[in-house]
This record gives C-alpha cells, sequence and structure tokens, in this order.
C-alpha cells in the first residue's frame, strides 16, 4: 500500500500564494497575521490534511522563547486610577501591571505609561503625544471607582486601537480581559460547600458588585442554590458603612450565623477576630482575590496578570488588523480562576463551627 505523502508548510503556501514563514505564522495564530487571512490559511491546512511534526514544533517553540523579540513600536499604559501612583502602590493593580509589561515584552513592544484622570491632559494632547511617540495602541488599567471612562476623552477612543483590563467599561463600551468574576465566586461557593461549609456569607461593598455589574453577588447566589433555604444568607454589601461603624457588621454577623466568610478584604478577618472567634475553628475565612501577603487565607487566585497579558494580546491583534475607535461588537477575554487552600478552612470540614461571640 503507497504511504501518503505527508502535508508540508510549503504545499499550503504553494496551494494558496503567500510565503511559507506566513503560513507559520497563521498555524501559531500569531498576531502579527490579520484575523481573516489566519483563518483562511487555517481552513485551507484542515482542508488539505496538515498535521505539525510535534517534535519539530516543540524545537521551534523553545528556539523562539529562548530569542529576544524585535522591537516592534511603543504601546500607551493609561492608568484610569484616582491615585496617580495605582500601578505601585495599589494592592492589585500593579498585578496586571506586570502582566503587561512580561507579554508586550514578549512580543517585541514596549510601554510609555499615562494618568488619565490628570483633568489638565486633554484628549488632544494625548493624541499629539501618542502620536509623535509612534504609540500604536493603548490598554487601560486601573478603573476601580466605576466602569465609565472620563467623557473628555472620548475622541481618544476613537482613534487608537484600545482594551480596558479589570472590569468592562460602559459609554464607551470597549473590548476588555479581566478575570470571570461571577464564575470564580459561584466555583468558591461550590468548594467551600464541597468542604462541608452550611452557610456561607458573602461579605462586600455595594460599590464593588456594582463596579463588576453585580457578578459577584449573581455567582453567589447561584451557588447558593445547593443549599437549604433558610442557610441561604443574603450578601452583606456595606463594607464601607461597616469600617465606619463596627456595629453593623457585628450585628449582621451576630442575627446570620454563617459558618463561613468569602469576601475581598483582609480587614473582615480582624473584625472577625475582635468578636472573640477564632479561624477558622470557629469560622472559615475565604477570599475572592488572594494576595501575596495573606498566603495564610485560602480562597481563589484571580490570575490579574494573565489578564493582563491577554488585554496586550487583544490590543496588538487590533493593530495587526487595522481596527481602532469604539467597537460596534466589543470582545472580552475572561480569565479562570483558580481555588487555593490554606490554614483559615477547615479542609475538610469535620463540624460545624458553633462560633459564640462576645456580646
Amino acid at each position: 500500500m503507497p504511504v501518503s505523502k505527508r502535508v508540508t508548510l510549503q504545499d499550503i503556501a504553494d496551494r494558496l500564494g503567500y510565503s511559507k514563514n506566513t503560513i507559520s505564522l497563521a498555524l501559531r495564530n500569531s498576531p502579527q497575521i490579520p484575523q481573516g487571512t489566519k483563518e483562511k490559511i487555517q481552513r485551507a491546512a484542515s482542508k488539505l490534511g496538515y498535521r505539525p511534526n510535534a517534535i519539530v514544533s516543540r524545537l521551534m517553540a523553545e528556539l523562539r522563547s529562548s530569542q529576544k523579540s524585535k522591537f516592534q513600536a511603543k504601546l500607551a499604559l493609561l492608568n484610569a486610577n484616582d491615585d496617580p501612583n495605582a500601578f505601585t502602590s495599589h494592592p492589585t493593580i500593579p498585578i496586571y501591571v506586570e502582566g503587561c509589561h512580561r507579554r508586550a515584552n514578549q512580543l517585541g513592544y514596549s510601554f510609555d505609561s499615562f494618568w488619565i484622570q490628570d483633568t489638565a491632559m486633554t484628549a488632544k494632547r494625548l493624541i499629539q503625544i501618542f502620536k509623535t511617540r509612534n504609540i500604536k495602541g493603548l490598554v487601560v488599567v486601573g478603573l476601580m471607582g466605576g466602569n465609565q471612562l472620563p467623557s473628555r476623552l472620548n475622541s481618544l477612543w476613537e482613534s487608537f486601537p484600545v482594551v480596558v483590563t479589570g472590569v468592562r467599561t460602559r459609554n464607551p463600551t470597549l473590548s476588555f480581559a479581566c478575570v470571570d468574576h461571577h464564575m470564580l465566586t459561584l466555583r468558591a461557593v461550590e468548594r467551600l460547600i464541597a468542604l462541608g461549609y452550611k452557610r456561607p456569607a458573602l461579605v462586600l461593598d455595594d460599590s464593588i458588585d456594582l463596579l463588576v455589574e453585580r457578578r459577584f453577588s449573581a455567582g453567589f447566589k447561584t451557588g447558593q442554590v445547593r443549599l437549604e433555604d433558610q442557610n441561604r444568607i443574603p450578601p452583606f454589601l456595606k463594607h464601607k458603612q461597616a469600617k465606619a461603624d463596627p456595629r453593623i457588621f457585628k450585628s449582621w454577623i451576630l442575627d446570620s450565623k454563617p459558618d463561613v466568610v468569602l469576601t475581598l478584604y483582609n480587614s473582615v478577618s480582624t473584625w472577625i477576630q475582635e468578636l472573640g472567634w477564632q479561624i477558622p475553628e470557629d469560622i472559615g475565612f475565604a477570599q475572592l482575590e488572594r494576595r501575596p501577603e495573606s498566603p495564610q487565607f485560602a480562597g481563589m487566585d484571580q490570575h490579574n496578570d494573565i489578564a493582563g497579558e491577554a488585554a496586550v494580546d487583544m490590543v496588538i491583534s487590533q493593530i495587526h488588523n487595522n481596527e481602532s475607535g469604539i467597537p460596534k461588537l466589543p470582545r472580552a477575554t475572561l480569565i479562570g480562576a483558580t481555588w487555593t487552600e490554606s490554614k483559615s478552612i477547615l479542609s475538610p470540614l469535620t463540624e460545624v463551627p458553633a462560633a459564640k461571640p462576645s456580646a
């Protein structure tokens, strides 16, 4: 029986009229190739029966990763936070920034940073600076106080490829990359229930839940469907008020009697301990966003650096596809979160905590 000839990159190149290098880049889904061209080449390769050589592919990947990327162009990293120093001082934002820089460097790009909450910086001035510096695309990082960008900069979003990290924006609605807030909360609740907890509680501030369009509380409520009706504790969304008046939190937790608390804030663990409760013996404690400085807390790793990487991939794809302006159909990249065990959770739970805080 004759052996069928293996389809090569050159065969595909000859068939489609592209160079062998273009075929190779397209099959590796490189952002250097326009999306339409990539799809055309990938369809043709599949139809021709092309199969990559696994050994050669691995060796080439290792070779490429060991080589320094050729400089392509500059990007702008826009600090949308109220704090001009948020890229270094905020507990979360520097993680996005780290991912953005890492991915840009891998692809041969570099960043210039700008604080866009400076009202003295107009859209016209920024556009002029970006064009002078040969900045080709924009990544927005740091929205925390709301999901709307300054309206005075609308002409900026119309002039460049732009992607937002961390949250979805409105007015304008731009393409974005962020953790899947709904799914991460749902997975956390499911994990706590699997460990034996019966009355999980969510502690947040309403402004944060609103920032992500209620996806935190929605994921929590979806997870509560697995619980008995009497064990479904409504979310506590008064973190700011409780900081000003601790009696608000104390009254709520005594009335609700949760056996585990799920939150974003380390401060909540302090409030619990000030009531005389021990973590995890009296009550479990888990984070919706684990941070390196608090490894003692179990919870979800959001991988916000990967969201930063994804935002860079998206904006470079826009650049190569000559896309700019506010999109009619914004694209979203959602990053999965992972659960990490730690000593703030009994694993597995052997008995329901029966805390008796002081009055």
